[in-house]
This record gives structure tokens, C-alpha cells and sequence, in this order.
């Protein structure tokens, strides 16, 4: 039977210019005509922008992005399964936030529609706020961008993603403390790899690049997974893999871990390991 192999994108499979390599794009391109071979990525990137970071290559199996939120058919961006927020969750996220003084960008789907809201003062990346100003400036266009004027606008539609971004991570640990161990929610509070803002992330317990990873392995039918990451939400990934790597720019965490630790993302790591043990170059 076949063998799913699952990268993670940023820090992993994509090199510092959040790009892929040459090198990378001939290799994966090569491994995906094998015909016990499936690749596939998993990312906290949506569709939309993960395809633009990934071009070049042609994955032909369907994709895991938002953290395990979705799983969609890649070239037609189909829905194959996907997880969200009851309104009762989105309720008590929504006090969560209010009593931590944060204003979180939300992501939901509306008429089809991916939609990133957030409240018109955000937009203009509270004003100090360096990290959202980094966050808009690099996603100055972004066709899901939604700013409203109001908090009942803000939580429209059917919502499945929380990020709050923080030049300071008080308020993050202020969150997490208040959460404490709420079984609707999962957090996550980490530093941006090259910069120097706090992204904390809120999800559904089940939208996990590893349940998505089990169940776009049953959907293909491969017999095992091996996962490749930086960061430290790829750890349920790892536990869910019967092999897992991490690159040698992961967090130590992730390295203690993993079955192996392989060349940076900058040195093609990723694609290295696959010509290896797959290509057998």
C-alpha cells in the first residue's frame, strides 16, 4: 500500500523567501510520479495563499490548510472535510476576547467564501501595533479581507479560526490563562519564526493537521504517513505520523520528537530527505 507524505509549508518546505527552490520543485514533482508515493501538504495557510507560496509545483491530491480545518480538492478548491465553531463556541471566544482586551481576526465562510473579518480600527493596525501592520502590508489585496464596523459583523458567518497578532505576548498569556483547560478550544500562542510579533491562534479541538492528515490518509488509502515540520503545531502531526522529521531550524521541542532531524529549509531539507529515501538519488 502507498505512503502519505505530509510536509508542513513556512519554516519547513518553503525556503526563507517563503518560497520553493528549483531543486525542491524538480524533486517533489519527480516523487509524485510514483506510483506508491502520495505528497501532500499541510499548512495554517489558506488555499489562496498557499497556492501562491507553492508556485511551480503541481500537487495533484487534495491539501490540509487552517491547521486541519479543511481539507480541499487542490485546482478546484473544493471542500473534502472540514471543521468549525458551533455558535455557542463562537460566544464564549467572543467574551474571551473582550475580557482580555484583544481583537482577533476571524476567519469564517460566508456565502461560499473564505472571510477573514476584522474590526475597521484593526485595519489600521492599532496604531503601535507593528506586527499587524507587517500582517496587512504583506497581504495588502487579499481578496477574503473583510473589514466591519461592528463586533456583530465581526462573528458572521460559519466561523472556524481565531488569530490575535501582538508585538507582546501578555495579552496571549492573559487568553491562555483564562482558557485554561476548556475542551472547545485549542490554542496556540508561538513567535513568528522571522519576525519578532506573537500569533496566537484559536481553533476547534479537532481541526489538527493530524486528524486531517488520518483522515486524507483513509480517503486515499495509504497503508502509513510521515510528516515533515518546523513549529510547534506540527507536534500532533508527529504523534500521528509513523515517521516524522523535523528540520534542523525547528524548535527543540519539535527535534526531540521527531524520528529524525534533516538540513534546514534553507538547504532544501524537505526535498533532500524525499531524494534520498524515495528517488533514491
Amino acid at each position: 500500500m502507498p505512503t502519505l507524505y505530509v510536509s508542513d509549508l513556512d519554516g519547513t518546505l518553503l525556503n526563507r523567501e517563503d518560497r520553493l527552490s528549483p531543486y525542491t520543485i524538480r524533486v517533489l514533482q519527480e516523487v509524485q510520479q510514483r506510483e506508491d508515493v502520495y505528497f501532500s501538504y499541510a499548512t495554517a495557510r489558506s488555499h489562496v495563499t498557499a497556492a501562491q507560496v507553492t508556485q511551480g509545483l503541481t500537487v495533484a491530491l487534495p491539501v490540509i490548510v487552517y491547521n486541519g480545518a479543511f481539507i480541499i480538492e487542490n485546482g478546484t478548491g473544493r471542500v473534502l472535510d472540514s471543521c468549525g465553531f458551533s455558535g455557542e463556541e463562537v460566544a464564549a471566544a467572543r467574551a474571551l476576547f473582550a475580557a482580555c482586551e484583544l481583537s482577533p481576526l476571524v476567519y469564517s465562510r460566508q456565502e461560499g467564501k473564505d472571510r477573514v473579518s476584522f474590526l475597521s480600527q484593526t485595519g489600521n493596525s492599532q496604531p503601535g501595533n507593528r506586527g499587524l501592520a507587517r500582517y496587512f502590508a504583506a497581504r495588502e489585496g487579499d481578496p477574503r479581507f473583510c473589514p466591519v464596523e461592528t463586533e456583530e459583523a465581526l462573528y458572521a458567518g460559519d466561523v472556524f479560526y481565531f488569530t490575535c497578532i501582538m508585538d507582546q505576548r501578555e495579552a496571549g498569556d492573559a487568553l491562555l490563562q483564562a482558557l485554561g483547560d476548556d475542551p472547545r478550544f485549542r490554542c496556540t500562542l508561538q513567535q513568528e519564526l522571522y519576525t519578532p510579533e506573537y500569533f496566537l491562534e484559536l481553533m476547534p479541538p479537532q481541526a489538527t493537521k493530524a486528524n486531517a492528515a488520518r483522515r486524507l490518509k483513509e480517503l486515499l488509502g495509504c497503508e502509513r504517513v510521515v510528516a515533515f515540520g518546523d513549529a510547534i503545531n506540527d507536534l500532533p502531526l508527529f504523534a500521528a505520523a509513523d515517521e516524522c522529521y523535523a528540520v534542523e531550524n525547528a524548535v527543540e521541542v519539535l527535534k526531540a520528537a521527531a524520528t529524525g532531524v534533516i538540513p534546514s529549509n534553507a538547504q532544501d531539507g524537505v526535498a533532500r530527505w524525499l531524494a534520498e529515501h524515495v528517488l533514491g538519488e
